[in-house]
Formats: C-alpha cells, sequence, structure tokens
C-alpha cells in the first residue's frame, strides 16, 4: 500500500535529507521526513498553543498556571492523549487497508516495506522527536529517565527507515492502545474526580486494554518477531526470491514492490538483532512489572478478609475485658482507625498504579 499521508514528499526537503539517509544507511527517510518534521511540529503546536487555550477555557479551575513544572506534565499529558488516540486509528486502519502488509512472508517482514507502514513508523517518529526535544528543555522536570526513554525510542523507531521490520512499526505501535485510558485517569484525578463513577469504568478499560495489547498482543508479537530475526540473522534472501519482485519488462521499478529497498540484502548484523531485541525485553518486562503491580493492589485492597476479621476479633476482646472502664487515647485511635477502615469506600486509584509512577516506568 502507497503512503496515504494527504502531503506527497517535498522534493527540496528530500533531496537535503538525502545524504544523511545515505551516510546512516536509511533509504526511505527521505520519503518520510516530511511526516516525521510534521508530527514534530503539531505535537509542539497541540503543546504550546491548544492545551493551554483550551485547558483555560474548560479547566482554568483546575490547570495550573503558575507552576512550569505542573504545567508542563499538564500540557504533556495532552500531548499524549492527543498522540495515542491518533495513532491508534490510524495503525488499527493501515493493519485492515494495507493487503501488501498482510500477504507478507517472514523475509518481507524482516526488510520489506510498504508507504503505509512506513508512514505509521514516521510519525511515531515524529511523536518521539517532540518528546526528545520538550524532555531536553525541561530536564529539571522530567529527568533522565524519560530522556533515555525518548532517545533509545527514538532510535529503535528509526532503523525502520533502513528498512528494518516496517512491518512491526504498526504491530507494536497498537501498544498505545492503553495510553489514552492512562491519560484519563490521570486528568481525572486533577479534576478532583478521584473515586468517581466514570474513573472506575475508565480504569477498568485501563486494565482490559493493558493486558490485552500489551501483556497478550505484545508477548505474542514478540516472540513471532525473535523468531523471524532468528531467521535473517543466519539468512538472507536470495537473488532469485528478490528478483521476483521486480518488473523487469518495464523501465521503472513499480511502486506497489515490498522489497523495493531489498535489492541486496544481506542478514541482518547481530548488534542490529541484539539492540532490538534488548529494548522489546525491556519494555515487555516493565509491562508485565506493572501489570503484577496492580494485581497486588487489587488484592492488598479487595482480597485480604482475614485480616479484617482478626482486627475485628482484637477490637470485641479488648471491649470485653475493659467493659465499664474508660477507654484510652490508644484505644479510642485503635477503634477509630478500623471504623475509618470500614467506611472507606474503595477508588480506582486502589486498582491501577498511580500515573507519575507508570511515567517512571517509562510506560507512556
Amino acid at each position: 500500500m502507497r503512503d496515504p499521508f494527504p502531503f506527497p514528499p517535498i522534493p527540496t526537503l528530500a533531496k537535503a535529507t538525502q545524504p544523511w539517509a545515505d551516510r546512516l544507511s536509511l533509504p526511505t527517510l527521505p520519503l518520510h521526513v516530511h511526516e516525521v518534521i510534521g508530527a514534530a511540529a503539531l505535537y509542539t503546536f497541540v503543546h504550546v498553543v491548544v492545551s493551554p487555550i483550551l485547558s483555560n477555557l474548560f479547566f482554568s479551575k483546575y490547570y495550573p498556571k503558575h507552576s512550569r513544572s505542573k504545567k508542563a506534565n499538564w500540557d504533556t499529558h495532552v500531548v499524549s492523549l492527543v498522540q495515542s488516540t491518533l495513532i491508534n486509528v490510524l495503525a488499527l486502519w493501515v493493519m485492515y487497508a494495507d493487503k501488501e502488509r498482510a500477504a507478507m512472508d517472514w523475509e518481507q517482514r524482516i526488510w520489506g516495506y510498504t508507504g503505509a507502514s512506513g508512514m505509521i513508523q514516521a510519525l511515531a517518529c515524529g511523536y518521539f522527536v517532540w518528546d526528545l526535544g520538550i524532555t531536553l528543555l525541561n530536564f529539571d522536570i522530567f529527568g533522565f529517565g524519560l530522556l533515555a526513554h525518548a532517545v533509545s525510542a527514538l532510535v529503535v523507531y528509526s532503523f525502520g527507515f533502513r528498512p528494518f521490520l516496517n512491518y512491526y512499526s504498526t504491530t507494536f505501535i497498537l501498544y498505545e492502545l492503553s495510553t489514552p485510558f492512562l491519560n484519563i485517569h490521570w486528568f481525572f484525578d486533577k479534576l478532583n474526580m478521584t473515586g468517581s463513577r466514570a474513573q472506575l469504568y475508565n480504569g477498568i478499560a485501563l486494565l482490559v486494554t493493558f493486558f490485552g495489547c500489551r501483556l497478550i498482543w505484545g508477548t505474542w508479537q514478540s516472540i513471532e518477531v525473535y523468531k523471524d530475526m532468528w531467521k535473517a540473522v543466519h539468512r538472507a534472501p536470495t537473488p532469485e526470491y528478490i528478483q521476483s519482485y521486480y518488473n523487469t519488462t518495464r523501465s521503472t521499478i513499480d511502486a506497489e514492490n515490498v522489497m523495493l529497498f531489498a535489492a541486496k540484502p544481506e542478514p541482518i548484523p547481530v548488534w542490529l538483532a541484539l539492540l532490538y531485541v534488548a529494548s522489546n525485553l525491556t519494555l515487555n518486562t516493565l509491562n508485565w512489572y506493572w501489570f503484577f503491580k496492580m494485581i497486588s493492589a487489587v488484592r492488598k485492597r479487595f482480597v485480604p478478609q482475614d485480616e479484617t476479621k482478626e482486627e475485628k476479633s482484637d477490637l470485641i476482646a479488648g471491649k470485653g475485658e475493659e467493659k465499664g472502664a474508660k477507654s484510652t487515647a490508644t484505644e479510642q485511635a485503635k477503634r477509630s482507625l478500623i471504623v475509618n477502615r470500614h467506611r472507606r469506600q474503595n477508588s480506582i486509584e486502589d486498582l491501577i498504579p498511580d500515573n507519575e509512577e507508570l511515567r517512571e516506568g517509562t510506560i507512556q
């Protein structure tokens, strides 16, 4: 499928990018550099203009106008909400509409390329360019952890311009399906809606999408990409295989040729495979770690019935022993603590880790 982006490559920009693309072995970069820059510009515009205007208009009471760190955090969550919603819709559409991508075999999943998948990859790179820039400008707020995440994500997605694993750029971007719900949960907290029914429903959606897209889908697709890369490290497509994808009866190469940029493919370097696997394993480990933290939170808040019964029994025994006597301040405090525990309403915060913890864990 050809690149469905509404604006074609800008010849001057593509020509200026070509020397860098040749030096870095990124032959498809000139075809998509305008999308990378456009996406970065769009998210910068949302951060600098759209978020302050709309937040002041609709949430003036809550928008942190006079705190640089809180304002930066608020605005970046707005950008993240916009980006994750947009990229999810586009990625799902590409997976449905791109027939060439759907028909790829393992060689094509490694060395192949379609314009539609290239667009998704470029838009993701544009977001990480913005992320890197905003993190550098506010390093004292976001810290080294988010800076490392921005750099590593940009580097990994840039490899797709080799092209390398262009097929999987759309596959793994679906990790972002849980991100809109994560951002909405954060905004519920800031709007004093913690524990509300709306936050409860959103939290359920967050847990379901997190488990489904990051753990089930993500783990399955990670196994698939490891299998493909294992083959690609040991052998490359044969010249006969590559030649079969070229139209030799015409003077121009067929634009629908998924192996267009693999005229002389070689087995992928071991360092590249190891770098990708290390990055993928790190992200998958974080995903499982955070999900088990969610399970632990659920067990801690909702399961321990025995502990509650023990506390109640201790209180009744204490009442029997001290019957007729004046309760001490310590006993009153103990009763108050237990009563408050029984009266406490469970909120969605009991179900999921705080959003700032998730950001520190590089779950964006």
